[in-house]
């Protein structure tokens, strides 16, 4: 991840990294074991504003399982989520907050979650919450997965 005050700032928004480096003042690196969810925000600012601004939400995967390549994400993973724009990053923002208002780490949310996030935005719908009952659905599904 690379933090240049106010001109290239990417930050974790969430996930639990297995290991942190800290290179420079402005790099640092984050590793994640395989099947970790975390969310990667950038913006990128010039003198006159915010240029571009994204988010993703990215599942792990062990380095032989096949992925998705991705800026800064190295081997890659599974794209749960990718929003630009300032006004989709904002609801997205926004649908990660209300899993935490319900109680719920937005990386133990279901996978699903953050996929019907991002085909919504995409379609310019509403969102659906992510719920205390629908987290409870998913871990009850989550056991009986092989």
């Amino acid at each position: 991840m690379t933090w240049i005050e106010g001109r290239y700032e990417q930050s974790l928004r969430f996930g639990r990294a297995a290991v942190r480096k800290v290179l420079t003042r402005h790099k640092s690196i984050a590793g994640f074991r395989p099947g970790t969810v975390f969310a990667l925000a950038c913006r990128i600012s010039s003198d006159f504003g915010t240029t571009h601004a994204s988010i993703q939400i990215v599942k792990t995967v062990a380095s032989s399982a096949s992925s998705v390549a991705l800026p800064s994400v190295h081997p890659g993973g599974d794209v749960l989520l990718h929003a630009e724009t300032l006004p989709n990053v904002a609801r997205v923002l926004e649908s990660i907050a209300m899993v935490e208002a319900a109680g719920i780490d937005p990386c133990d949310a279901s996978p699903d979650h953050w996929r019907h996030v991002g085909s919504r935005l995409d379609a310019g719908l509403s969102i659906r919450p992510y719920t205390a009952a629908r987290h409870a659905q998913w871990l009850r599904r989550k056991v009986l997965e092989p």
